[in-house]
């Protein structure tokens, strides 16, 4: 049965509705420090169900001179998933969990973020052991607390493509394994749909919340006055007029979400002048072998000349030392991060610049209508 189940892919991540909201306080009570936990669930035909979550223990960090490092503080959480002691913690937790007849089969762990900064390396790492040790079926879920701050929920699930798993497996991101794997920043996580569900008791408790519609026809309101009133026969929240959606100031995340993204394109110009700076020495050192091999080949030819016999040819490996190529792999994570940057900006602009457009006359005087 477990060859079967491991047979069919994973298509669609359903999260109770209970776990979503565990998620979000653990993550909003530890902002902007980073919070941790794993999922426990069950893997029904392709779909996997988490229907229960637990925090991992936070380590506190002694104050020095008075002051709290919240980066230290945000690693240690941050590394959480893959520590030791958290693993017992977690093993126990299952334990506790079959005894009493709970689903207790793990399907992953969750993380926070802010602004969309999760494509890091303790991520990658986090769930390559999770898939590699733990279990092969299991997701990450990501919430951003910055972004539900706004009243749309963050929540999505990630895995490694197991392109990206052969090759950290591998451990080599030189630029000639990632020519032969194909291997692009693209192909690092694999995105699964997310379902919010709730339970039959729960459906039955919000449909049971709202009044009965009124069976007559309403009256239609003399003014603006005799809708904000209390009746309750007036519609709802969502018919009330809105004037939020008016608002023609830019988005303060908008904003931050540029500047996080000017961050990552400058540390991407920093890891390529590493790159090119790696290829001019590389240069330099291979100009210097082939030189001394001109040279040796020159001496054997006037030794073999005199009947001596030849100097070894391979005592260039030994003189010189050809330098060594920086990891690709944080190039290919800052991508990744840049192409999120990109995707919410663009997410953001998509209402500030409809409304710019439709008061376009009345910003720019030499375009107003006669």
């Amino acid at each position: 049965m477990a060859d079967i189940l491991k047979e069919v892919p994973l298509k669609a991540v359903q999260v109770e509705a209970l776990v979503v909201m565990k998620v979000i306080k653990h993550c909003s009570q530890t902002f902007p420090t980073t919070a941790t936990g794993f999922l426990v669930g069950m893997d029904v035909q392709g779909t996997l169900q988490v229907t229960n979550s637990f925090p991992f223990p936070t380590v506190e960090i002694p104050n020095t001179d008075g002051h709290h490092d919240n980066n230290a503080a945000s690693n240690l959480a941050a590394a959480a998933p893959r520590a030791k002691t958290n693993t017992v913690y977690q093993s126990d937790m299952i334990r506790n969990l079959r005894e009493v007849n709970i689903d207790a089969n793990n399907v992953g762990w969750y993380t926070s973020a802010n602004m969309g900064n999760f494509v890091n390396l303790n991520m990658i790492e986090n769930q390559y052991y999770y898939q590699k040790d733990l279990n092969e079926r299991t997701v990450a879920l990501v919430h951003d607390v910055s972004r539900s701050s706004q009243g749309s929920l963050s929540l999505r699930a990630f895995r490694l493509s197991p392109s990206f798993m052969a090759a950290y497996k591998e451990g080599k991101f030189t630029t000639e394994s990632l020519q032969k794997s194909n291997l692009r920043y693209q192909d690092i996580l694999v995105e699964l749909p997310l379902q919010i569900h709730n339970s039959h008791l729960l459906t039955s408790f919000l449909h049971q919340l709202p009044s009965k519609p009124p069976a007559a026809e309403l009256p239609f309101p003399a003014n603006l006055a005799a809708i904000s009133e209390k009746n309750p026969n007036s519609p709802g929240v969502p018919l009330y007029p809105n004037f939020d959606s008016l608002d023609l100031s830019i988005d303060p995340f908008l904003e931050k979400t540029c500047d996080l993204l000017l961050e990552s394109i400058e540390t991407h110009h920093t890891e390529l002048n590493n790159y090119q700076y790696y290829q001019r020495q590389l240069g330099r050192e291979q100009a210097k072998i082939t030189a001394w091999q001109q040279k040796r080949k020159a001496e054997n030819a006037s030794r073999a000349l005199s009947k001596q016999s030849p100097l070894p040819d391979d005592e260039w490996t030994r003189l010189f030392k050809l330098p060594q190529e920086p990891n690709r792999l944080e190039v290919m994570l800052n991508s990744r991060q840049v192409e999120q940057y990109a995707r919410q900006v663009d997410g953001f602009t998509a209402g500030v610049t409809g409304k710019m457009f439709a008061v376009r006359s009345n910003l720019l005087p030499g375009e107003m209508e006669p």
